[in-house]
């Protein structure tokens, strides 16, 4: 029995490990298929185009003569290696530009993350010094309430032990205020 168990794991991680392999390669695979066939299908259906017969530094760029297409005029830049290169130094320097501008955002957003990061850790300190000074004027009160809560016990077990001492002289509740009037008075 233990036995099927542990050769049903082994299967249930061998299938794991597969599905988890063809979904890491499976898109790169498919995609480089993709282009291969692209490829191959461009090349061997339309042959090599003849080279572009126009002229195109004299033709100015802005102005394009309407006897040529778009698509004429930008074939024929695209077959123009000097005007190729110009274009990909212009397209390169673009992106460099780019992605310089890109870091310098990347670096004063991180900055400013910094920058508030450093001001919550100081406003937490903050709060956290006056939750102890709060936490410790509490245990001064509560100290303080446990101390006078203790002398009020003893204040009426004394006071208990006076009130009996007085019973047994003979004192009454009621002589008391009766004694305490007629001193008043007399006096």
């Amino acid at each position: 029995m233990a036995a099927n168990q542990a050769a049903v794991v082994k299967l249930a991680l061998g299938l794991m490990g597969l599905c988890l392999a063809g979904y890491l390669l499976g898109p790169p695979l498919y995609w480089h298929f993709r282009e291969g066939l692209a490829a191959v299908s461009h090349s061997s259906s339309s042959p090599t185009c003849p080279p572009c017969l126009c002229d195109c530094s004299t033709q100015p760029l802005l102005a394009i003569p309407q006897e040529l297409s778009n698509a004429t005029f930008a074939d024929c830049v695209k077959h123009d290696p000097e005007v190729s290169e110009d274009a990909e130094k212009n397209f390169s320097e673009l992106l460099t530009e780019e992605l310089k501008l890109r870091e310098t955002e990347a670096l004063e957003s991180q900055q400013r993350a910094g920058m508030a990061l450093l001001e919550a850790k100081k406003i937490t300190s903050q709060y956290q010094k006056e939750a102890d000074k709060c936490n410790s004027g509490m245990e001064t009160c509560e100290e303080a309430r446990e101390k006078a809560e203790a002398s009020l016990v003893a204040q009426k077990k004394l006071t208990a032990l006076w009130e009996t001492r007085a019973r047994q002289k003979g004192w009454k509740e009621g002589a008391a205020t009766k004694t305490q009037g007629s001193s008043v008075q007399s006096a």
